[in-house]
């Protein structure tokens, strides 16, 4: 999410890791007690880095990414951002201010859309995206959205991950995360991979796996080395947010706010 504490904290972390060539494996620096998963760097694409990115998704062969507006000189978007030219092609956009965009999911043929303090949410046609409704949550905030296929799951940057019916937009399910026994909180973009959870953790270079049967983590990526190039490409960069996973060719896809690249990886386990 928001990132004002990443530029001060966040630039400390990058800073502190040793470079990867682009083959090496990463998720060695991973606490104790949370299983590592390794992964590897496979290729890496041009991304706009005016973007605040909040939401990262594959949908027919398409990267969708959804944007805030952390100031009033930019707006909160949705579009498509194409991975060979780095342009990104506006589709959705928030023109009243007091939405802040946030994660989006697509399902059967709408575009869910959440925004940060609103209590709001947006449903748009996934053709045509035509806005076609509102819908509302108690939840205090909004952040990450995804799909398992037959609800909605929402995070809002608590330990508490929610389960949304699609039809009636109303929790059927809350779900407490742990971690190592501890309460997992900060979790922000989701993605719903394999039968688990993908996780970025608000301002670390971590994403988490989750079991949805349980809350439990059972798995971390440690991300680091990819934010440290991207500092490199871009000082001051945000914090990483962004997790797209393409089901048909397999290839998961990782950035953050205002990075200079979308990085494509491969994990060793999943």
């Amino acid at each position: 999410m928001r990132s004002l504490l990443f530029a001060m904290v966040g630039g400390l972390v990058l800073w502190s890791c040793n470079s990867e060539d682009t083959d090496a494996e990463f998720g060695s620096a991973v606490p104790a007690g949370t299983p590592a998963i390794q992964f590897s760097e496979e290729n890496y694409f041009l991304h706009d880095n005016s973007l605040y990115t909040e939401g990262l998704l594959m949908h027919n062969g398409q990267l969708f990414e959804s944007t805030g507006s952390p100031d009033t000189s930019r707006k909160s978007l949705i579009g498509i951002s194409d991975l060979k030219t780095g342009k990104f092609t506006k589709k959705v956009q928030l023109t009243d201010t007091s939405f802040f965009g946030e994660g989006i999911v697509f399902f059967k043929d709408k575009l869910y859309q959440l925004t940060y303090k609103n209590k709001t949410g947006f449903i748009y046609d996934a053709n045509t995206f035509k806005r076609t409704g509102e819908f509302t949550y108690t939840n205090k905030e909004g952040w990450g959205l995804t799909t398992d296929g037959t609800n909605l799951i929402m995070s809002d940057g608590t330990d508490t991950l929610t389960w949304l019916n699609p039809n009636t937009l109303k929790p059927v399910k809350r779900l407490p995360v742990t971690e190592n026994g501890a309460r997992r909180d900060s979790l922000n973009e989701l993605e719903y991979i394999k039968g688990y959870i993908y996780a970025n953790v608000w301002v670390t270079d971590h994403i988490v796996k989750i079991n949805p049967a349980d809350g439990k983590v059972v798995g971390k990526l440690d991300c680091s080395a990819l934010a440290m190039k991207a500092a490199m490409a871009k000082p001051n960069c945000g914090e990483m947010n962004g997790i797209a996973y393409d089901s048909t060719s397999g290839a998961l896809y990782v950035t953050g706010k205002h990075w200079p690249h979308i990085y494509q990886i491969k994990l060793k386990q999943e």
